[in-house]
């Protein structure tokens, strides 16, 4: 069985080996500069293509307020994992879906039942997701959440007439390149998924503009503007970095709606009566 557990040992054993390098730099002279960026024959940044994984790590609240169901301690860590921290602009109804999932330790979260993420929880689900670059498209292929795949054209086309659109769980997602950094255009959203696990809702009006940036080998950043005028009174902008991890694979990962072990069973269960938040 692969045991991720030894990567992350060897991983923090070799932050041990650059700490020490780093301070041989600061004792026998000024480090030397990141190696540039790998890159593709057509001049654009390599996001990996099958060369390992990109490791999201979850942030419950991605407003950077702290808010979700994990404890005190963990809320606070999550806080420091994001850009910065955002006032959202909550519509009144937005605000109060919003903290009332909060109250109930989000027992109703879409993704818990196995249901997609949406976008852009699914760069901030902790399961190893890969990106692979084709001529006309760009394949986003995740282990978790429901084990999804994720098309993003390049070829110039634009979005489906409005009246044309499918509301889906990943949207319509179109993308260019601004220098080194893809940008990505996605409408055409149902309003069953959450934009984060603290329970942020939309609607189907949401557009998310995400923004991917490797800054350099082990470093990718990824930014999105929310924009939707039904649950919000203008655009929000989040954003957070994802760790490279060569020479990994997507695992197989099964989690299908209905799950026994969540409904039957009891597993999203919220706060039980007397049971006051972590």
């Amino acid at each position: 069985m692969f045991d991720r557990g030894l990567t992350v040992r060897i991983r923090f054993s070799g932050t041990i080996a650059s700490a020490a390098w780093l301070l041989g730099g600061v004792l026998l002279g000024p480090a030397q500069p990141r190696p540039s960026v790998a890159r593709l024959p057509d001049g654009h940044p390599d996001l990996g293509n099958g060369k390992g994984v990109w490791t999201p790590r979850i942030v419950d609240d991605i407003s950077g307020n702290g808010e979700g169901e994990k404890d005190e301690k963990t809320r606070a860590a999550q806080m420091k994992m994001v850009d910065h921290r955002i006032d959202v602009p909550f519509q009144g109804w937005a605000k109060q879906v919003y903290e009332q999932r909060n109250a109930t330790l989000s027992k109703e979260d879409p993704e818990g039942y196995c249901l997609p993420p949406g976008i852009p929880r699914l760069m901030n689900t902790p399961f190893p997701m890969q990106i692979y670059q084709l001529p006309d498209r760009i394949l986003e292929v995740y282990e978790g959440g429901a084990h999804m795949w994720r098309i993003i054209y390049m070829d110039g086309r634009p979005h489906p007439k409005a009246e044309q659109l499918n509301p889906t769980y990943l949207g319509h997602a179109v993308g260019h390149w601004e220098a080194d950094t893809l940008v990505v255009d996605v409408v055409g959203f149902n309003d069953r998924t959450w934009l984060d696990a603290a329970g942020h809702p939309h609607t189907e009006q949401l557009h998310v503009i995400e923004r991917y940036t490797r800054t350099d080998e082990t470093t990718l950043h990824y930014e999105a503007t929310i924009d939707d005028p039904g649950a919000y009174t203008k655009p929000w902008t989040v954003g957070w970095k994802v760790s490279w991890q060569p020479g990994w694979d997507p695992l197989e990962y099964v989690c299908q709606e209905n799950n026994k072990d969540v409904g039957v069973n009891g597993h999203m269960v919220g706060l039980r009566p007397g049971e006051k938040h972590p």
